[in-house]
């Protein structure tokens, strides 16, 4: 099933805003006008519009999974026996439901999907495998590695235009 994503026009100003929102989601719209000199009303149409086309998700507090005690990063690769059943779909609606799960991709390569896992310690990793990996059907390999050291995290999109540059 394909996804239709339409595009969404962004002029300088719309990007300079996203900019902006990627740093800190919290700021004022009145900040956040003052900070690209535009009167409060545009700008906050601009930033309602661009909520509404679904170009701003959502926002959100970035978290220290570490400090919150979540010191396993696993990276999971799942590949399927077969893919001409409703495995694979049945598969996604379980993992959308998972909050251990920070990001599910289908990929290409030897694996059909990679999760991203958060997890206290190995024993509770270890014990995310067996209940709820291990159970769903379909599934001909899980393979699992473990980050060593987090070199670079981040959920910011590179923006660019005549502006950011």
């Amino acid at each position: 099933m394909k996804k239709n994503t339409k595009r969404v026009a962004l002029d300088d100003t719309d990007l300079a805003i996203l900019a902006l929102l990627q740093e800190d989601a919290s700021i004022s719209n009145a900040e956040l006008s003052e900070r690209l000199s535009l009167s409060l009303t545009p700008c906050w149409r601009r930033r309602k519009r661009m909520e509404e086309e679904g170009v701003i998700k959502g926002y959100q507090a970035n978290l220290d999974r570490r400090m919150l005690g979540l010191d396993i990063m696993a990276f999971v690769h799942i590949r399927f026996a077969t893919h001409t059943d409703q495995t694979p779909e049945a598969f996604e609606a379980v993992i959308k439901q998972l909050p251990e799960v920070l990001s599910c991709h289908k990929i290409t390569g030897d694996a059909d999907y990679l999760l991203q896992v958060l997890a206290r310690d190995l024993d509770s990793y270890s014990d995310f495998v067996e209940s709820v990996l291990r159970r769903q059907l379909g599934i001909a390999s899980i393979q699992s590695s473990l980050a060593l050291r987090e070199v670079k995290s981040t959920s910011r999109v590179a923006i660019e235009g005549p502006a950011m540059k």
